[in-house]
């Protein structure tokens, strides 16, 4: 007789291209699907806000996409490892199989899982099933990790091959009895009090929202990709980032729907294909250099003359910074759980160089606030725009929060979306409201600190003092 199989789901909340399942199917005995919430087992950087939220809600669609299949989803609460063992002394169960994650404590954890549980007679085995490529299999001719994401994405492009996603299971051997489950609102995953109530005004966030939301990318925005992914009033990004996180569709997914429509070869898809190898590149450092959650990949910049300031990073939280592309950005992230990919830069930017506070307090605010907080991604993001990790932006390179505004959002329409107190400014003097004549202000019902904010640190003033940060740096190096 086939014992049964756990089948362990964490980040892979869905059945198609599920290496893991395929598995779990082809071992041709019952399969019993799994979810084990276990916030301590995942360090400092466990679901939080906004992401843990969305968790909820995806729970709740697998639990669904399951049942169709003829097994239920198995929900405890616990240390993961406890948890498996006693689900195995209750099933029988004679195997183990999840998809891998990358994130430094949760592998560490996963390695002593795995041991366990062979110590133990069961067979566990782990998949590749978020990435394209596993990270151990991408290094340089050296046989070095990569540090530089153009020669890193030409390595994979050469060297990898694309597979094919897996087809979902027609079907799942159940069990006969129904093991013990709690129902996800026992994990207390949605806030008390609904903040969160807009953000999902903006997303459908089950399978069938990323289906939806990748034929409409493939079909239109894609083609435009190079340029409209840089204009925050336009639908020009995938905006698939937080159903990649919780794995409700795969890469491989993404990929072979860009080269079944033809859009490969033309520039956008390709362009946004090297996006997805991005995030390839964020999982490949933090998996060979996973202190760089919480310390400089640069060792040189733990020295940096940081200047922690509440009023500034409240300011910055709040979106009252004075400067209206940050501050539309942080109100839109705060409303939506999503912030556009250009004006993240920019906010970054403006938090770590002109107020001079640390990246990681930036990375702690994105991790609560974002529906799309995904480790590597954050962390590598919040390195660049500190000018202290892999392939980073130089720290002198200072984005002027205005030029950004003026060219990215030249008529204002993102910054009046989201901030409607300056709704009624012409575009002339949206980006810089504190330089707007008297009658223009009065005109458009801005008091300037009291409807709006000046600027908390001065344009010159915040690069300068950036910039004579950097140099009491290399002086002390």
């Amino acid at each position: 007789m086939i014992r049964p199989t756990l089948l362990w789901l964490r980040l892979d909340l869905r059945v198609t291209d599920h290496p893991a399942l395929v598995a779990a199917v082809k071992s041709g005995g019952t399969v019993i699907p799994v979810y084990v919430h276990d916030p301590e087992g995942e360090g400092k950087w466990r679901a939080r806000g906004a992401s843990e939220a969305w968790l909820a809600y995806a729970l709740a669609d697998i639990a669904a996409q399951l049942e169709k299949l003829g097994s239920a989803l198995v929900i405890r609460q616990g240390d993961s490892l406890t948890e498996l063992r006693k689900l195995v002394k209750e099933s029988q169960a004679g195997a183990v199989f999840w998809n891998r994650r990358y994130e430094p404590s949760v592998r560490e954890r996963d390695s002593l899982i795995k041991e366990a549980l062979r110590a133990d007679g069961l067979q566990a085995d782990s998949f590749n099933g978020n990435l394209l490529h596993d990270p151990t299999k991408i290094k340089t001719l050296a046989g070095n990790p990569f540090q530089v994401f153009t020669p890193f994405w030409k390595n994979c492009l050469v060297n990898l091959p694309f597979e094919e996603p897996l087809a979902a299971p027609r079907k799942l051997n159940g069990p006969e009895k129904p093991l013990r489950s709690l129902a996800i609102d026992d994990l207390k995953l949605k806030p008390r009090i609904q903040w969160d109530s807009s953000i999902w005004k903006n997303w459908d966030s089950t399978r069938k929202g990323a289906e939806k939301r990748l034929a409409q990318f493939v079909d239109g925005p894609v083609k435009d990709y190079p340029t409209a992914r840089d204009i925050p009033k336009e639908d020009g990004t995938s905006r698939l980032s937080p159903y990649l996180h919780f794995g409700q569709i795969s890469p491989r997914e993404i990929v072979h729907s860009i080269k079944k429509a033809g859009k490969w070869s033309i520039k956008g898809g390709e362009k946004y294909v090297a996006e997805v190898g991005w995030r390839e590149f964020g999982h490949h450092l933090i998996y060979h250099f996973p202190k760089t959650t919480d310390e400089p990949l640069r060792a040189e910049f733990k020295a940096f003359p940081w200047a922690r300031e509440k009023r500034l990073l409240k300011g910055w939280q709040r979106g009252q910074t004075g400067y209206p592309i940050v501050d539309a950005g942080m109100r839109q992230l705060w409303q939506t759980g999503w912030m556009h990919n250009r004006v993240r830069m920019v906010v970054a930017s403006v938090l770590v160089k002109h107020f001079l506070q640390p990246w990681q307090d930036g990375a702690d605010w994105f991790w609560d606030t974002l529906v799309d907080a995904d480790l590597p991604a954050n962390t590598m993001g919040w390195q660049w725009a500190g000018g202290c990790g892999a392939d980073a932006a130089p720290y002198f390179r200072v984005f002027n929060p205005v030029l950004q505004g003026e060219k990215f959002d030249a008529d204002g329409t993102y910054v009046r979306q989201f901030v409607p107190e300056l709704a009624k400014l012409p575009a002339k003097w949206i980006h810089k409201p504190w330089e707007a004549p008297a009658d223009v202000l009065e005109a458009a019902g801005i008091v300037l600190d009291k409807t709006y904010p000046r600027p908390l640190v001065g344009l010159t003033e915040g690069r300068d003092r950036a910039l004579k940060a950097f140099e009491r740096l290399k002086a002390g190096l």
